[in-house]
């Protein structure tokens, strides 16, 4: 059993640890300690969904819609742009330190949305998802779902470490300045997405 659990485990860990909009977001969540646990399960909760679906068989849903890719590369990217404005714009304006017991609580939903957004919107989470763990896991046989088990285990733990263990990052953000720079980091983040998804589509249309 364990042969297909752990393999899941790491393989899954490698794909969700590399920076991007979804774990800036949750970061910024965890230092803030706003909605945390939400986001968190959120996050997990969708890879749960989109891993046991390339699992069960059905990663074929991106190639068999040609124009589904298309659709949602765009619309990633135009979040992503208007939330890179949000964060410049924050490290503009912004003058008030990390202090959660100070800072204005954003609504639950409005939360869970943005996190929903980060995830589905990315069509590169089922590239990652759906179609490379879900082909991998047909390497396991029978023990595929154990596979895929290891993988969601490895996205509830990461999600949940990160936002958590962001609290113990909040004495280095006491101060403006220390908040200022990390907006402008995520709007980096966040605008490079943007543009690297947008010229993805334009050669995507350049070359078929």
């Amino acid at each position: 059993m364990m042969h297909a659990f752990f393999p899941g485990f790491f393989l899954g860990m490698s794909l969700i640890a590399a920076i991007g909009a979804q774990n800036a977001f949750v970061l910024r969540q965890g230092l803030q300690r706003q909605h945390v646990f939400a986001v968190c399960l959120t996050c997990a909760a969708s890879d749960t969904i989109l891993v046991t679906v390339g699992v069960a068989g059905f990663g074929f849903l991106v190639t068999a819609v040609p124009w589904l890719e298309t659709v949602m590369t765009l619309g990633g990217a135009v979040f992503l742009a208007l939330y890179a404005v949000k964060s410049f714009w924050a490290a503009l304006s912004d003058s008030s330190s990390l202090r959660p017991s100070e800072m204005k609580i954003a609504s639950l939903p409005g939360t869970i949305a943005a996190a929903l957004a980060f995830t589905w919107l990315n069509p590169h989470v089922y590239l990652d998802t759906v179609v490379l763990l879900g082909s991998i896991s047909t390497n396991y046989g029978d023990d595929r779902f154990l596979f895929a088990v290891g993988a969601i285990t490895a996205s509830f733990v990461f999600f949940f470490s990160l936002g958590w263990g962001a609290r113990l990052l909040t004495p280095m953000f006491s101060s403006p300045r220390s908040w200022r720079i990390l907006e402008f980091v995520i709007g980096l983040v966040m605008s490079a997405l943007a543009v690297k998804l947008v010229i993805a589509v334009c050669f995507y249309c350049i070359i078929p």
